[in-house]
């Protein structure tokens, strides 16, 4: 991403910018996925702040680890500090206050460490010497020690959740996650590149609002080609990086991907003992952690059915990258350029499609409740599913907003690359669908059967007096306050 500029990430900066200006000492924990912008975003705010810093290295031992530590900080020291060899992590932080004191300067000091999880080796003892480096000198002095870590749900267990020194220490957490629409839009700008929001609503749809995966994208190109180029051509960035996602993050990650497999099948989502059944995984707390470390990580997301309690809530694939890869990437990577020209003329298009619209309206539910115009109304959000049997058929809303005001908006989410015109079978059916809600639920609320189309919704005779709100993917680039 160079030479561009910070995109979004305001109240993130706003953070990062009142440990700067606090008086006290503060420990930052950055949390997010792989390839979000975690670094550039600690680099951009604190450009030319920055008195130490160090990245782990993935897979490396703790010897190794400990070497790159004071390569660092003799690289900082300008060669001042003698790269003696500590023989543990309490003696590498100590060697880390030292050179800080030496340094010492009129304001606020900062120590950036990256990639936590990976410094912090099996019995390493690095958060040991990160509880005495805190406790024993740093919490006394003018600082900002900011840790950065890509496996999110092992920052909150070992840092955040920590019950040893470091108990407590953390000041401010910032969970940074993918961009919005809006914010791959300014993004893409920022990039001279200048597409169209259907184009950009394409390339969400396939690889999500990751900036390292947006940043591939090439000017004076459709989002087809894009597409077809990053994730399909031999040496494009997603081509293989599935098989690299998972194992970068998680140990023993053939469990985790076991998961997200099972659940990229299911458009509905699964609950949890459905998950177990499918991928026959053990029904204890082994499986639960899998499911938190997904969730935490936000690859998964998980609601609650309508009316229902926490046992039924039901998980959903909330990568859309990984999406895209499961069902196109993988098996058509062989087949070189132009292949996803063929691909989204078929019919497992338009089903990834519907799946991969429908999960990005329900990440920009705060954008859906502005142009509705109950930002300030409380509401939430869930869905509906009643399984059908011989007698009666099934019923599935995939989105509902349940609001204080004594209304429900029922939700229909169309990815369609016109107008969307409503038949007269399509009319009964929606007709029937709200009914047939109403009876289930018993809910004496107003329902608002609301549209949510790319393109809008084609006024007819069949629409009119049938659907109450139409919004169009414009409402999605807005900015969700």
């Amino acid at each position: 991403m160079t030479n561009i500029p910070l995109i979004g990430r305001i109240e993130e900066r706003k953070i990062l910018e009142k440990a700067l200006q606090s008086p006290k000492a503060e420990m930052v924990s950055v949390i997010g996925r792989r390839r979000v912008g975690k670094t550039f975003l600690v680099k951009s705010a604190y450009e030319g702040r920055i008195d130490f810093e160090i990245t782990g290295i993935q897979n490396a031992t703790r010897q190794e680890q400990l070497r790159n530590f004071m390569i660092q900080l003799s690289g900082f020291s300008k060669g001042s500090f003698p790269q003696t060899q500590p023989k543990d992590w309490l003696e590498a932080f100590h060697f880390l206050s030292k050179f800080l004191e030496m340094k010492r300067k009129p304001e606020k000091m900062v120590v950036f460490l990256d990639e936590l999880p990976w410094l912090s080796t099996h019995r390493s003892g690095f958060l040991k010497g990160l509880s005495f480096f805190w406790n024993s000198w740093a919490v006394n002095q003018n600082i900002v020690v900011v840790i950065c870590g890509s496996a999110a749900s092992w920052m909150i267990r070992k840092v955040v959740h920590h019950k040893g020194g470091l108990h407590n220490r953390i000041t401010r957490r910032l969970t940074l996650k993918p961009f919005s629409l809006a914010e791959t839009e300014e993004f893409l700008k920022a990039k001279n590149i200048n597409l169209g929001q259907y184009q950009i609503l394409h390339l969400y749809m396939a690889m999500g609002g990751v900036p390292h995966y947006l940043d591939e994208i090439e000017p004076g190109k459709s989002a087809a080609q894009n597409i077809d180029q990053i994730c399909f051509s031999e040496n494009g960035l997603l081509n293989d990086e599935f098989t690299k996602l998972y194992s970068s993050l998680f140990e023993n990650s053939e469990s985790h991907v076991k998961v997200i497999r099972a659940l990229a099948r299911k458009r509905k989502g699964l609950r949890r003992s459905e998950i177990v059944q499918k991928t026959e995984l053990p029904e204890g707390g082994g499986t639960s952690k899998i499911l938190e470390e997904l969730l935490h990580s936000g690859f998964i997301s998980m609601n609650y059915p309508f009316g229902k309690k926490k046992k039924d809530s039901v998980y959903r694939l909330a990568d859309e990258y990984s999406l895209f890869y499961i069902h196109f990437i993988e098996n058509n990577r062989a087949e070189g350029k132009g292949v996803w020209q063929q691909l989204s003329q078929t019919q497992e298009y338009v089903s990834w499609a519907g799946y991969a619209f429908e999960s990005i309206c329900l990440k920009h539910l705060p954008q859906i409740k502005k142009a509705l115009g109950i930002s300030g109304v409380y509401s939430t959000a869930s869905a509906f599913y009643k399984k059908g049997n011989e007698e009666e058929e099934g019923l599935q809303i995939d989105l509902l907003i349940d609001r204080k005001d004594h209304v429900i908006n029922l939700c229909e989410m169309k990815f369609y690359g016109a107008e969307v015109a409503i038949t007269r079978a399509t009319a009964m059916e929606l007709r029937n669908k709200i009914a047939r809600f109403k009876e289930l639920t018993k809910t004496r609320k107003q329902v608002f059967l609301t549209f949510i189309t790319t393109f809008g919704l084609r006024q007819n005779q069949h629409s009119v007096g049938l659907v109450d709100v139409a919004l169009t993917m414009e409402e999605l680039f807005e900015g969700g306050s």
